[in-house]
């Protein structure tokens, strides 16, 4: 008998555009998803934090693992662009990752323009109410 929730690594290997975006979440495919998401070359992850605050070194450490399938990397920063820290876009930068920051309702109408051009983009979007 299960005593509780149980929060597991959400990975889904696809590469589907975003159908919907609020409300703490996004939909995609035909999935529902309650805060912030990675689309990475591996696939759509679960992204544990919530805050523009939040982005560290340590937020980014899957998008540098998989910095050879990214061209570029857009970050959705919540309801207001909040720019990247300069150095954490130099350390991206070092690894062949050139990124943009904008509010998430932009990032996530130019991730699904690149998807659709199959370019090789990733994101990086806080989820808004």
């Amino acid at each position: 008998m299960a005593t509780g929730l149980s929060l597991v690594d959400a990975h889904y290997p696809g590469h589907d555009p975003i159908d919907y975006y609020g409300n703490g979440g996004f939909r995609f495919g035909d999935y529902s998803h309650q805060g912030s998401l990675m689309f990475l070359p591996s696939g759509t992850r679960r992204w544990d934090i919530s805050s523009p605050e939040e982005f560290s070194e340590e937020a980014f450490t899957q998008v540098v693992a998989e910095a050879d399938g990214i061209e570029i990397l857009l970050i959705g920063s919540g309801n207001s662009l909040v720019p990247l820290h300069p150095e954490m876009k130099a350390k991206l930068r070092e690894v062949g990752i050139i990124c943009d920051v904008m509010d998430t309702g932009a990032a996530v109408r130019t991730l699904n323009i690149l998807l659709a051009e199959e370019r090789a983009v990733a994101a990086a979007i806080l989820a808004v109410d």
